[in-house]
């Protein structure tokens, strides 16, 4: 009987050790702003997320060749940094790739854009290379950064926190947006 107890005790302590690993796992594949999120050798660090004023002279350059966003509509920009932690060259997340989400379900998918400051989605990163490039308008604007843009109802607003959902180098990842 003795026995019994002993090998129930040594299971307990046994998932006790691994737990912590275990939570360890799951926390590099969900964090918040501002920490980098790891998705195979892409490393993606949201910097800032706002909506945008199409009447502001910084915002209306990130709306370049955009249409204006529909009554109940609003433009969203994720500024993020991107790094290639490996050498081989990988393939950028496609706008398909990236949903805003908010807490009542509803998913908004990112937007094609023009603008110079935009993520170029789906495009080679070399190894060791990183988005924005140095010498670029993205990298020397006031954010340092590129965007993703998504149009969300505005009652998304009210549904927060929002999340930016990412599929990327084969993982998937979740980044809870400080809006």
């Amino acid at each position: 009987m003795r026995g019994g107890y002993r090998a129930i005790a040594a299971a307990l302590c046994a998932a006790l050790i691994l737990a912590p690993a275990a939570c360890g796992e799951e926390e590099s594949t969900h964090v918040v702003e501002g920490e980098p999120i790891e998705l195979g050798h892409l490393e993606i660090n949201v910097q800032l997320t706002r909506f945008l004023n199409p009447t502001d002279a910084e915002d209306s350059e990130y709306l370049e060749g955009q249409q204006a966003a529909p009554a109940g509509e609003d433009y969203l920009a994720v500024f993020t940094r991107v790094e290639n932690t490996g050498d081989e060259t990988v393939r950028l997340p496609a706008a398909t790739d990236f949903d805003v989400v908010d807490t009542s379900g509803a998913k908004f998918e990112a937007l094609p854009s023009n603008s110079v400051f935009a993520l170029p989605l789906s495009e080679e990163l070399g190894g060791g290379k990183e988005v924005p490039g140095p010498d670029t308008a993205a990298a020397s604007g006031p954010i340092q950064g590129s965007f993703v843009l998504f149009l969300l109802d505005t009652s998304a607003a009210e549904n927060r926190p929002l999340e930016l959902e990412i599929t990327a180098d084969g993982e998937k990842g979740t980044v809870e947006l400080d809006i």
